[in-house]
């Protein structure tokens, strides 16, 4: 049994990023880069208007000439001379000989001339080219998450392929004779299986999506059969019950006899002792509780930063900050307690009511864990803790 700490050195140092793939950028939402992105041009490529209005060549007088219209995408140019206008639109061409954009606002129009009634800043509601980023320079460097943002900052650049670091097949493995699918009637003795739906949504948070669902029987021979076809499949596999050490519990031995290797089994904390990480060659496997609220905490605290790290983030894990607690908290067990939290609008952070393994209700509740760890037997009322803050 290891230490909390201890689990995740040890999966940091025996998870490794995917290799890296060349795909179109509207596929990358999600995926890291994996090299820097330097920008082909200048962004704006030519002095750009902000604003609809009037370009002007600056002269003494408030009166100007308007001499001709610039809408967005005209390649036109106009010698403006002192005392001259054009109409203009946001997001135009301004002239060379511009010396500043005048607001529509700000303007009296009549016929083919303009009042200026406000005083004229030069280089006003105009984008410099290159105000956003000029040729040649660093857009985004290596580890930068492909965000809608990031996505359309590389589109307006004219970036169409992006080398990013692949996205992990990730196969479920579903174990016990008590679980049915939603719809089906429910027998005595059984329960509707919700864990698989429930870390696919997690993955799916996390952009991995299209995993593979593997459900078993509490039987020996099954269970080998179904981890065996899940390696093959996949890079990473996530298994759900069977990991403790009852008379039904088989994933444990399966996975000795695929000569995963075992790099840690059972883990001092509260829920989620009987969590299991190993590998097979360069493939990664983690056997998670079969309860849900210890097999949600187990992939937000171990299983997070194991994809992130496969899939190319330079962060680990989730973010972690010091709050005060609302209320005392003891622990009389000698493991880490992770407990299900809420951050509320004072910036303190209170434990929630319902805190078995069992019970996802709180969860939904939830927006953060705390973590006491295993040498620490109290936390008085407004102590700091560690709070880990939840991707919803």
């Amino acid at each position: 049994m290891v230490s909390v700490k201890e689990a995740l050195q040890i999966i940091t140092k025996h998870t490794q990023m995917l290799n890296s793939v060349t795909l179109p950028l509207i596929s990358s939402r999600g995926m890291v880069t994996a090299q820097e992105i330097y920008s082909p041009l200048d962004l704006p490529p030519f002095r750009q208007s902000a604003m609809d209005g009037y370009a002007i060549r600056s002269h003494k007088e408030k009166e100007y000439s308007v001499v001709g219209e610039v809408a967005a995408g005209d390649g036109k140019e106009f010698q403006l001379k002192a005392g001259e206008a054009v109409r203009i639109f946001t997001g135009a061409m301004v002239p060379k000989t511009a010396t500043a954009v005048i607001i529509q606002e700000k303007v009296t129009r009549q016929a083919d001339s303009i009042t200026i009634n406000d005083e004229v800043v030069l280089e006003s509601n105009i984008r410099p080219r290159g105000e956003q980023i000029s040729k040649g320079s660093l857009a985004l460097q290596r580890g930068t998450k492909l965000t809608p943002s990031a996505i359309g900052f590389l589109a307006g650049m004219g970036v169409t392929d992006v080398l990013v670091y692949g996205k992990p097949r990730v196969g479920i493995v579903i174990t016990g004779n008590e679980l049915v699918a939603a719809g089906e009637v429910l027998k005595e003795g059984q329960i509707y299986e919700g864990n698989s739906k429930m870390i696919q949504a997690v993955l799916e948070e996390m952009s991995i999506e299209g995993c593979t669902k593997y459900q078993v029987a509490d039987n020996f021979e099954g269970t080998c059969e179904v981890l065996k076809k899940a390696f093959q499949e996949n890079e990473v596999v996530l298994v759900n019950g069977g990991i403790s050490v009852g008379d039904h519990d088989h994933v444990y031995e399966a996975l000795k006899v695929l000569c995963v290797d075992s790099l840690f089994y059972k883990v001092r904390q509260k829920p989620g002792k009987p969590l299991f990480f190993g590998k097979q060659n360069n493939k990664i496997v983690f056997a998670l509780p079969g309860n849900p609220a210890a097999a949600l905490t187990c992939f937000y605290v171990y299983v997070y930063p194991a994809l992130q790290k496969v899939m190319g983030h330079e962060g680990m894990g989730l973010e972690r900050r010091q709050l005060a607690v609302t209320k005392a908290v003891t622990n009389i067990l000698g493991r880490t307690l992770l407990l299900k939290a809420k951050i509320l609008e004072n910036g303190e952070v209170e434990i929630l009511e319902g805190q078995s393994s069992a019970m996802l209700h709180t969860y939904s509740l939830a927006n953060a864990l705390v973590l006491v760890p295993e040498s620490v037997d109290s936390v008085p009322k407004g102590g700091l803790v560690e709070v880990l803050m939840l991707p919803n």
